[in-house]
């Protein structure tokens, strides 16, 4: 995939504070990228410099080639964003609301209004005052209006915020879309670990202005050890295995519950049948997790 942002060095210090202290970044087309950290992090303060809200300190941000210092328009025309809270005119209509801000954009045409309406779900409200609409829906739109002039990048700064169970689904299907299907490249910024690691494809774990670590959500997971529990027809010849092999376990009559990597399993169950033995199931116990790996890496547990 191609690189369509990218943050060099960015830095940003208030009253001789460092709020984000030199964040290198690379991000791409066609995935979810979040940011996530606990509040205070710096998380909105660098999407504000990404979309040139404030100026960073030092640094640069590049977006489809072209530098926010240097060539503003240029860059941030390849941007849709929303940060914090969407703000729409209640008196309108939602698509009042779009038509006022289809015009700040050149050559948007009705035929891209009806397409974003349609993609984020709103035609049969879309004709209503915004006054009348849940805070989904309103969310909803403003995702509509980011969306008008068909921009490279989406930015969300909380985008679930406020939202019910089926709101923040309803969120995540439409970000998995624009990025897998429409080629956008959608970064979000949260707190919420649960709904990030359902998300996205890759994290970067912000604290105290620095960037901790960046990697998938998928990496993250599978590379911890974890306990898986199986059950099997011949524990004491299953144990004789496991301890030829050196893997740390537990038993009782009719199972054994293995210490390992989720990349060690295949070798297990290869070494456990080419004895023998039976297994009729195998499942972890607890599933390794983002919370985890997110609570290690900035010090919220030891």
């Amino acid at each position: 995939m191609k690189t369509i942002i990218e943050l060099r060095g960015l830095t940003k210090k208030i009253n001789g504070r460092t709020i984000v202290d030199d964040i290198h970044l690379s991000i791409k087309e066609g995935e979810v990228f979040g940011l996530l950290g606990p509040n205070g992090a710096g998380k909105t303060t660098t999407i504000r410099m990404m979309v040139g809200l404030i100026k960073p300190s030092q640094g640069d941000v590049q977006i489809a080639g072209y530098s926010v210092k240097k060539s503003f328009e240029k860059a941030i025309e390849n941007i849709g964003a929303v940060v914090e809270n969407p703000e729409m005119y209640s008196y309108l209509t939602g698509y009042e609301n779009l038509v006022h801000f289809s015009r700040m954009h050149k050559g948007i045409k009705k035929k891209r209004m009806l397409e974003v309406i349609q993609l984020v779900g709103l035609e049969e409200r879309i004709h209503d005052k915004v006054k009348t609409y849940s805070l989904g829906m309103r969310q909803r739109l403003g995702l509509a209006q980011a969306l008008l002039h068909k921009p490279k990048v989406l930015i969300l700064d909380e985008p679930t915020n406020g939202l019910d169970p089926a709101g923040i689904r309803e969120m995540r299907d439409y970000l998995n879309h624009l990025a897998h299907e429409e080629n956008i490249a959608v970064i979000v910024s949260s707190h919420l670990l649960s709904e990030m690691e359902k998300m996205c494809d890759r994290i970067a774990i912000m604290n105290k202005g620095c960037l901790v670590g960046v990697e998938s959500v998928e990496g993250i997971v599978r590379g911890k050890e974890q306990k898986w529990l199986i059950y099997i027809d011949d524990v004491k010849k299953a144990e004789r295995i496991l301890n030829e092999n050196t893997f740390i376990h537990t038993s009782d009559d009719s199972s054994i519950t293995l210490k390992a990597k989720r990349e060690d399993i295949p070798f297990v169950v290869h070494a456990l049948v080419n004895e023998g033995c039976n297994i009729y199931e195998i499942s972890p116990v607890k599933k390794a997790s983002l919370e985890e790996e997110f609570l290690m890496l900035t010090g919220g547990v030891q």
